[in-house]
């Protein structure tokens, strides 16, 4: 695998950024991963953060480089900051650079394939609520969506934090406004009911969701599940014993790359 520590310029956010990029390489010498490569451009799953994290945590936590070593496959990782991927009320326009700047400056540097059949998100905590809020708005872009541990359930997480600590409740009203997400399009719930009321489940990418019964995200799990099922959406859904830490996200992401529809 060839990995790369990425800088460069947005112009949708005029600021310098950067994202960590693991891409395949086939080394038939390399002592324990001789790894992978087809020819042609690259799939790609673009792997988001959490809240608290940056670009280098997936590396730095999990042994993703390692997984993903026979695969083929593309790794993307993006800095969003502290953003839920969102255009801010008042901040950056972090939607717009994830959903829009970020693939074609990654296809402009890297050989990554533009068609949807190879194209892949997944993420944890607020990148799993990211990973389906690009799939459900972006579903022709995107084959497949995977949430681990996610905030899926954003307006009551909103109106939690806004009742909660001074600090939080601001930086939620930085993000989504004093009226919060409830009924917009950054409210994963109402893009749910989109697809019931158009009758357009058939073009929804593929989800995957899974979260641990410790989880103290696990009731906005039940409840996105819930509207999923609902909807009628197309859904694997997982859960089990696990808390909102890395034993459990190195764990399922090897689950998630498996359930990953790669062309052989």
């Amino acid at each position: 695998m060839a990995l790369l520590q990425c800088r460069f310029f947005s112009e949708v956010l005029g600021l310098s950024t950067s994202m960590t990029v693991i891409l395949p390489q086939s080394a038939p010498s390399q002592i324990g991963m001789p790894g992978s490569a087809r020819p042609g451009p690259y799939p790609t799953l673009y792997l988001l953060h959490g809240m608290s994290d940056d670009d280098t945590i997936w590396l730095r936590r999990t042994s993703i480089e390692r997984y993903v070593a026979d695969l083929g496959l593309a790794v993307v990782m993006p800095q969003a900051d502290l953003s839920f991927y969102t255009d801010m009320a008042h901040g950056n326009r972090y939607w717009t650079f994830i959903s829009e700047e970020l693939p074609n400056i990654c296809r402009s540097f890297f050989p990554l394939s533009d068609r949807r059949e190879d194209n892949f998100v997944a993420g944890l905590s607020m990148g799993g609520y990211g990973a389906f809020k690009l799939a459900l708005r972006k579903p022709e872009t995107f084959a497949a969506a995977a949430s681990l541990s996610g905030a899926l359930d954003i307006h009551r997480d909103f109106l939690e934090h806004v009742r909660g600590p001074r600090e939080l409740s601001a930086l939620f009203q930085r993000i989504f406004g004093e009226k919060g997400p409830l009924g917009t399009e950054d409210d994963l719930l109402a893009l749910l009911r989109k697809y019931e009321e158009n009758g357009t489940q058939d073009q929804a990418p593929r989800l995957y969701q899974c979260c641990g019964t410790e989880d103290f995200l696990y009731q906005d799990n039940l409840v996105f599940r819930d509207a999923c099922h609902q909807a009628g959406l197309a859904l694997t859904y997982d859960e089990g014993p696990g808390d909102h830490d890395w034993a459990y996200w190195d764990a399922k992401i090897q689950d998630v790359l498996k359930w990953l529809p790669l062309k052989k």
